[in-house]
């Protein structure tokens, strides 16, 4: 049995429009103190992460105080939306939702978006067989890998979820299947 802790990122300086670099506002960097409180006693014995600064930053102070490295994977890393900043993001999101195929010019869809995070989970868990493990994610990361494991998880969902950060979901596994999730929505 896996234990997958997921956490979405803290809250993140939204004037910074550089979506990799993108870091923690200082409401956000207090916040990841508060995840490392609630993680302290979780027997995590491996952490991954985005590559983007704010999830890797929303985890940084438990893998410091825990001597754990952190291994980024790519594939975690957030939907590319398009090559410019859009304005609209709640009905572009709405759009992508009702329509997973759905994507702008030179941006992903949400099948493109889960495909990848789900293969690379898979990879984890294999990897780490009856491992307590901790990710680093996204909002709309985070959201494809729950509708995978629960099909009713739609925009509905997303949207009560998108604006809480951090959000630290918990799924237990057993292989690959997902046999239990819990959102811990205030840390």
């Amino acid at each position: 049995m896996n234990k997958v802790y997921f956490v979405r990122h803290a809250k993140p300086d939204f004037t910074v429009e550089d979506d990799l670099l993108r870091p923690l506002s200082e409401e956000g960097i207090n916040a990841s103190k508060k995840v490392t409180k609630y993680l302290n006693d979780k027997n995590i014995t491996k952490v991954y992460s985005s590559p983007y600064k704010r999830s890797v930053d929303t985890i940084k102070n438990f893998a410091d105080v825990n001597n754990l490295n952190i291994e980024l994977v790519e594939d975690f890393r957030e939907r590319k939306v398009s090559n410019s900043w859009i304005k609209d993001f709640n009905s572009f999101a709405e759009k992508q939702w009702k329509d997973f195929n759905y994507s702008l010019e030179e941006g992903e869809n949400l099948r493109e978006v889960q495909d990848r995070n789900i293969e690379a989970l898979h990879k984890l868990l294999n990897k780490n067989l009856n491992e307590n493990i901790l990710i680093g994610t996204h909002g709309t990361a985070l959201s494809t890998i729950i509708n995978y494991y629960d099909n009713t998880f739609n925009y509905k969902d997303f949207n009560m979820i998108k604006d809480i950060m951090p959000l630290i979901v918990v799924i237990k596994f057993q292989g690959l299947n997902a046999k239990s999730m819990e959102y811990i929505y205030e840390i």
